[in-house]
C-alpha cells in the first residue's frame, strides 16, 4: 500500500468518525468547535507551513469575520449562510490590508506588523458599540439555512458544519497540490530563487495571506454561528498564540498536523479540570484540584514537552517514521 492510499483510508477513517460522532453520544457543539479550530489551524498552516510567513495576528481574521457574521445576523437580519459569506469576505478583506503592509518586510519585521494590526482591530473592537465592547456580541441566532434547514437543531448544524469544514479542507489540499501550491512552496525553501525563475513573490505571499485569511474568517464566522456569539477573546493576541501551538504541535508543513493540533490543543482546554481530578485521585495530591486559572501553567508544560520530544510536532514524527521504516537500513 503506497502512502497516497494509506492518506485517504486515514482521512476516510477521520471522515467517518466524525459522522457517526454524535450517534455514538459525542456532544456536537463541543466538536463543532473543535472542527472550527481545525480550520483555523489548517488556514495558518497555509501560509505559515507552506509559504513559510509567520503571522502572529491571525486571531484579527478570525474574530473580524466572526464579528461581521454575527452583526450581519442579528442586528441586519441576514440569513445564516449570507453571514457566513460575508465573515468569510470581511476576513479575506483583512487579509488583504494587513498582508498589503506584512508582504514588504521579511522575517521577525513582517510577524510585527501582523501583530500591529490585529492589535488595532482587537482595540476598535473593544471600542465599537457594535460589537459589545467587553461583554461581546450575543444571542446571534442560528435561523434556517436557504431558508429550509432548521440550524437550531444542533444536530442539523453538525452535519452543516461538517460540510463546509470538509469543503474548506479540500480547497486546502486542492491549493497545496497545484502548481500555486508548488511555487509557495519554492518561495518558502529560497524566494530569492523563485524570484531568479520568473515569479512575482510577492503577488503570490499576497494571495496565500488572502485565501488564509479567509479561511480563517470563514473558521471564526462558523464558530459564531455554532456557539451564538461573538467575543473580543476571538480577536486577542492570545488567539493568534493558540493557532501557532496547534500548527506546531500538530506538525509543520503537513495537512494531517493542524487537526491533530487542534484536537490536542481544545481538549486539553476543556478537560484539563478534569485531567487534574483524575491525578488528584490517582496520586491523593488535592494540589490538582485548586489550580484554579493557574492550570495553564500546566498546560504550558505539556506543549514544552511536545515540543522538546517531537520537534517536527506530533504528525510530522509519525509521517518520518513512516519513510524511515519504508526506506529500510539503507534510507537510515
Amino acid at each position: 500500500m503506497n502512502s497516497k492510499n494509506s492518506t485517504a483510508i486515514g482521512y476516510g477513517l477521520l471522515l467517518i468518525g466524525l459522522l457517526v460522532a454524535p450517534l455514538l453520544g459525542a456532544y456536537p457543539v463541543f466538536v463543532m468547535k473543535l472542527m472550527c479550530f481545525a480550520l483555523f489551524a489548517s488556514a495558518f498552516n497555509l501560509l505559515l507551513g507552506y509559504t513559510g510567513m509567520l503571522s502572529f495576528g491571525h486571531a484579527a481574521f478570525l474574530g473580524g469575520a466572526a464579528y461581521v457574521a454575527g452583526h450581519s445576523i442579528k442586528v441586519w437580519g441576514f440569513s445564516p449562510e449570507v453571514g457566513l459569506v460575508l465573515g468569510t469576505l470581511a476576513g479575506a478583506f483583512l487579509g488583504l490590508v494587513v498582508g498589503f503592509f506584512a508582504i514588504r518586510r521579511q522575517g521577525i519585521y513582517s510577524t510585527m506588523i501582523t501583530l500591529a494590526l490585529a492589535q488595532m482591530l482587537f482595540f476598535v473592537c473593544l471600542q465599537a458599540p457594535f460589537t459589545g465592547g467587553e461583554d461581546g456580541l450575543q444571542g446571534v441566532p442560528r435561523g434556517k439555512l436557504f431558508g429550509v434547514l432548521d440550524l437550531q437543531s444542533d444536530l442539523v448544524m453538525y452535519y452543516v458544519a461538517l460540510v463546509i469544514v470538509v469543503a474548506a479542507f479540500l480547497l486546502i489540499m486542492r491549493t497545496i497540490h497545484s502548481p500555486y501550491g508548488q511555487v509557495l512552496k519554492a518561495i518558502k525553501e529560497n524566494e530569492s530563487r523563485a524570484t531568479s525563475l520568473g515569479y512575482d513573490t510577492n503577488r503570490f505571499k499576497l494571495l496565500a495571506f488572502v485565501l488564509s485569511a479567509g479561511l480563517a474568517g470563514l473558521a471564526g464566522s462558523l464558530k459564531t454561528l455554532v456557539l451564538g456569539f461573538a467575543t473580543l477573546s476571538d480577536v486577542h493576541w492570545t488567539a493568534s498564540g493558540h493557532v501557532v501551538l496547534m500548527t506546531l504541535v500538530g506538525g509543520l508543513g503537513t495537512l494531517s498536523g493542524p487537526l491533530v493540533g487542534a484536537a490536542v490543543v481544545v481538549l486539553l482546554e476543556n478537560k484539563i479540570g478534569e485531567f487534574g481530578n483524575l491525578l488528584a485521585a490517582l496520586t491523593t495530591v488535592e494540589w490538582f484540584k485548586t489550580l484554579g486559572e493557574s492550570v495553564t501553567m500546566v498546560t504550558g508544560l505539556i506543549f514544552v514537552v511536545c515540543v522538546l520530544a517531537f520537534r517536527r510536532g506530533i504528525m510530522g514524527e509519525i509521517i518520518a517514521w513512516i519513510a524511515r521504516r519504508k526506506a529500510g537500513p539503507s534510507g537510515r
